[in-house]
């Protein structure tokens, strides 16, 4: 009985140890800048601030992809370039769907840095969903 209470006990803090270790998984999905934008980069800078050892995916199609383009400001006339790039300094991904850029004519050279490519960018969601990502639209 005292060998099945120790093991019982060493599980639960294993555990314990394991969940408090585990980093939440999150995908936000942005496929219009003049709606969604802004809010997301606002929603994840703060989900950052409670939660750092978030991994966040933000993955942009259509035109969600507008904000990642060179020279693009919100409508406050303010760089979204900027706080792209403090949040990729917190290890935030942000990823533009290569079918919109076919289909929409763009070139990935007229993107910032900060932007990585994907080849489909509702793919890639449902990817990081099966791999338990928390599904976000603001």
């Amino acid at each position: 009985m005292r060998i099945v209470r120790r093991f019982m006990a060493a599980s639960l803090i294993a555990a314990s140890a394991l969940a408090a270790q585990a980093q939440d998984l999150v995908v936000y999905h942005i496929n219009d800048t003049a709606t969604q934008a802004l809010a997301g980069l606002r929603n994840i800078r703060n989900h950052l601030d409670v939660d750092p050892t978030a991994k966040i995916h933000v993955v942009t199609h259509a035109f969600g992809v507008d904000f990642l383009m060179e020279g693009m400001k919100d409508r406050n006339d303010n760089s979204f370039a900027a706080s792209v790039s403090a949040l990729k300094n917190r290890g935030v991904s942000f990823e533009v769907c290569e079918i919109t850029l076919k289909n929409r004519n763009l070139k990935k050279e007229q993107f910032i840095m900060e932007a990585d490519f994907t080849p489909s960018g509702v793919v890639r969601i449902a990817k990081l969903q099966k791999q338990g990502a928390s599904y976000i639209k603001p």
